[in-house]
């Protein structure tokens, strides 16, 4: 049976952008895969903590040797690399805070580079690729080529490399300007916004489609 774990991170509840576009990108997912299951983790409402001392020597030391606060850190990393496993496609709503990625999805990732179980540290091979791993962005501003703040976007640019280890390879689907219709001084790039969120929803659309597949 085909299973997806979808993750948001946005702190904005409701008016989060990111949060609505991994909705509509789950909708079409089960249309797709009638049957399916999904599993979901919402990183903005109930982050996880941050790796310590004690969580950062659990990944270092045997597991015998462990201590009670390292067997528990270890224990919720192999947690959160399980529910990877067992996803044919992990969703990611990925917003982007002050030039770079929220601090709950770092944490996730640093859970996620788990020796053994993510990456085999032999080799150096990653044990998660052969799944699907799409990552809806959104971005207050607009960051491509040409504009002012051209390479600001640090979260894009970041999560391919911290989870590179593992064999995830992220697909990117970006909603950008999204301050546009609230923020009077950026009203002029309303139109645009609008064209790049109907791009982003239209490409949702098509992610599990029978045309795209068939194409």
């Amino acid at each position: 049976m085909a299973h997806l774990l979808h993750i948001d991170s946005s702190i904005r509840g409701e008016h989060s952008v990111s949060r609505r576009l991994t909705a509509r990108a789950v909708a079409a997912w089960c249309a797709a895969h009638p049957g399916g299951t999904v599993t979901y983790r919402d990183l903005g409402r109930e982050p996880l903590p941050h790796l310590d001392e004690a969580g950062g020597l659990a990944r270092m030391v045997p597991a015998e040797q462990h201590t009670p606060e390292q067997r528990a850190s270890w224990a919720l990393s192999e947690r959160l690399v399980n529910e990877v496993k067992r996803a044919d496609v992990v969703l990611l709503g990925l917003p982007l805070y002050n030039y770079g990625p929220p601090s709950s999805v770092k944490t996730w990732v640093d859970h996620l580079i788990a020796p053994g179980i993510a990456y085999d540290p032999g080799t150096g091979a990653g044990l998660l690729g052969n799944r699907e791993f799409v990552v809806v962005a959104s971005r207050g501003g607009g960051y491509g080529a040409g504009t002012p703040r051209e390479g600001w976007d640090h979260a894009g640019t970041w999560l391919p490399h911290g989870l590179s280890m593992t064999g995830l390879e992220p697909r990117f689907i970006t909603a950008e300007l999204t301050l546009a219709p609230t923020v009077p001084a950026m009203a002029e790039l309303i139109p645009l916004h609008e064209a790049s969120l109907a791009t982003a929803e239209r490409e949702i659309d098509e992610l599990w489609s029978p045309v795209s597949a068939a194409a």
